[in-house]
């Protein structure tokens, strides 16, 4: 049976939460820099502990819950002093089983520890880019990157996209890959479930008049007429728009294409 393993009627922890504050896709300055968010059902936003500091503290899972704000499932954790927390569940995590976050873990999944401890071939999940700022690669369900080599100052990581980049050896990552997996798989099956979801409909260019879009106008169903644009007369296929001079560049080893 699907998901078989989340604890049923789960309520989240109310010091572990916070209300999701909805901008709808609005600035600083009240435009719409994000086109097609709307209005949303309520969230409550879960505090995932990315940052596995609480070091050398063995914990144990207490249930497994389904996170609105992400793909992935979070694991609840209660450690040894009887705090709480939350953390991305990993495949094969179940209920009752331990964790620590340690230099000196065991390579066992949901355990956290840095890449310089990690054998070649393990994969990992929640990886910090820098030291202590918490983990930001592999975090969405399904997600992993791999150990694939060690060599002078950094260790070598092969991401989902293929990419390989190189990573500080202090920095933490957690052992195994991101649950739910099949998130994908889902039919959102109605216009009304995606309105909830706080994402509003996406009018194709050629349905809209020519005030309104460059692909717009025409009597009937007429094609494009012209080389793909977006809303404001830019080129909408083809065109490279990543800055040669960024600063995440000089730790890429190979890139993803």
């Amino acid at each position: 049976m699907k998901n078989n393993f989340l604890t049923k009627n789960a309520k989240p922890i109310k010091k572990l939460t916070v209300i999701l504050k909805k901008h709808s896709g609005r600035d600083s300055s009240g435009t719409i820099s994000v086109r097609h968010q709307g209005g949303r059902q309520k969230r409550y936003y879960r505090m995932v502990d990315f940052k596995r500091d609480k070091r050398d503290i063995k914990g144990e899972v207490i249930r497994v819950e389904k996170d609105p704000g992400r793909n992935a499932h979070i694991a609840l954790i209660k450690y040894e002093d009887n705090e709480l927390s939350y953390i991305i569940h990993p495949e094969g995590l179940k209920v009752g089983d331990k964790i620590i976050a340690s230099e000196s873990a065991d390579i066992n999944t949901g355990n956290a520890m840095p890449l310089k401890n990690i054998p070649i071939g393990v994969s990992v999940h929640n990886v910090e880019m820098y030291p202590k700022h918490g983990g930001q690669i592999a975090r969405g369900a399904g997600t992993s990157a791999v150990v694939i080599a060690k060599e002078d100052d950094y260790i070598h990581l092969k991401l989902q996209s293929g990419e390989v980049r190189k990573f500080f050896p202090d920095c933490f990552a957690t052992i195994g890959k991101v649950g739910n997996s099949e998130f994908k798989d889902e039919i959102i099956g109605s216009a009304g479930r995606k309105i909830l979801m706080g994402i509003r409909p996406t009018v194709r260019g050629t349905a809209q008049n020519p005030r309104s879009h460059p692909h717009g106008g025409g009597e009937g169903k007429s094609g494009e007429g012209m080389h793909p644009k977006t809303p404001w007369g830019k080129s909408a296929r083809g065109t490279r728009t990543r800055n040669k001079d960024k600063w995440s560049n000089k730790f890429l080893v190979k890139r993803r294409k």
